[in-house]
């Protein structure tokens, strides 16, 4: 057996089946209504294919976002499926990949398939580089990828004028019954000059979040989960709830929260208005400025400065 990978706590996030069993009979009682969309607007296509000046981010669905900084198209943990599992996807994405700039890094926080999907980066227009987690890189040679680097927790690699960190978070991962936890998860800070942009990967509330924020002391923009968190006794170690995700905005000290993973697919029992309705409450109840939470439409893209982003 290989190395097998723990969180900062030296937790390993596995479930027990009589804790699955119970979940799964909770689930059963429950009706939900799924009938609502998120919102969504036609991408600007042109804007995205000619720009190389301005930092963008673009919502394409759950953890997919297109980022342009620096000069470079950056995809994160890009997932085209129009299923996952037996569940078809809520929402299309927000950009049809076909629409996509050519794609110079795609960073990986981990390896579940609904945030690692190989058609997707097979169909990703471009000669890329994937930025993945200690551990992943073989799987990734084994698949044709050649330009793979593997990062650890707190390390950075620099790619054009972009440098990329690798940051814990609080997870697990597995494609196989044999693989539990045999490559690292984490979140991606890109730097680039005095614009900074934090993408959380998949997580449930921890306290790294603050040394995140210590040594990275001025994040422009956070993409932060804020689904699949109900049933929280069973979630909660992997995933954030809405409240706690807006404390973890707090914690890395971010000027813009965008939130992510709550739209495209049915992981727990919450749904993407229920997600998105706990936000916004919490929002309002700790008093912050409407103007830096950034609830985007799938396929809107937005841009920032580093003058326009700072808010005291």
């Amino acid at each position: 057996m290989g190395k097998r990978y723990v969180n900062a706590d030296g937790s390993s996030n596995l479930k027990s089946f009589s804790d699955l069993r119970k979940w799964q009979k909770e689930r059963r009682g429950k009706k939900k209504d799924l009938s609502y969309r998120v919102a969504r607007v036609e991408p600007d296509a042109e804007l995205l294919a000619a720009n190389r000046e301005k930092p963008t981010v673009t919502f394409v669905g759950h953890s997919t976002f297109l980022v342009q900084l620096g000069g470079l198209n950056i995809v994160t943990d890009p997932v085209w499926a129009s299923r996952m599992g037996f569940s078809p996807r809520l929402s299309p994405p927000g950009v049809p990949i076909g629409s996509l700039p050519p794609i110079d890094v795609v960073v990986l926080s981990h390896a579940h398939y609904d945030h690692l999907h190989l058609g997707s980066l097979r169909r990703l227009p471009g000669d890329f580089v994937a930025l993945v987690p200690e551990g992943l890189g073989p799987w990734f040679r084994r698949k044709g990828f050649r330009q793979v680097r593997e990062l650890t927790w707190w390390s950075e690699t620099r790619i054009g004028d972009v440098t990329f960190g690798f940051v814990p978070a609080k997870h697990w991962t597995r494609r196989t019954p044999w693989d539990t936890n045999a490559s690292h998860w984490g979140g991606w800070v890109m730097r680039h000059g005095e614009d900074c942009l934090y993408f959380a990967g998949d997580s449930g509330y921890a306290g790294v979040f603050r040394e995140i924020g210590a040594r990275y002391g001025d994040i422009r923009v956070a993409l932060i989960p804020i689904g699949a968190y109900e049933p929280e006794w069973f979630m909660r170690d992997s995933h954030m709830s809405p409240e706690e995700a807006v404390q973890t905005f707090a914690d890395v000290g971010a000027d813009i929260f965008v939130p992510m993973h709550y739209d495209a697919f049915r992981l727990a029992d919450d749904t993407p208005k229920e997600a998105l309705d706990r936000l916004l409450a919490e929002w309002e109840r700790r008093g912050l400025p409407p103007e830096r939470l950034w609830a985007m439409e799938l396929g809107r893209t937005k841009t920032w400065s580093a003058d326009e982003a700072r808010f005291e």
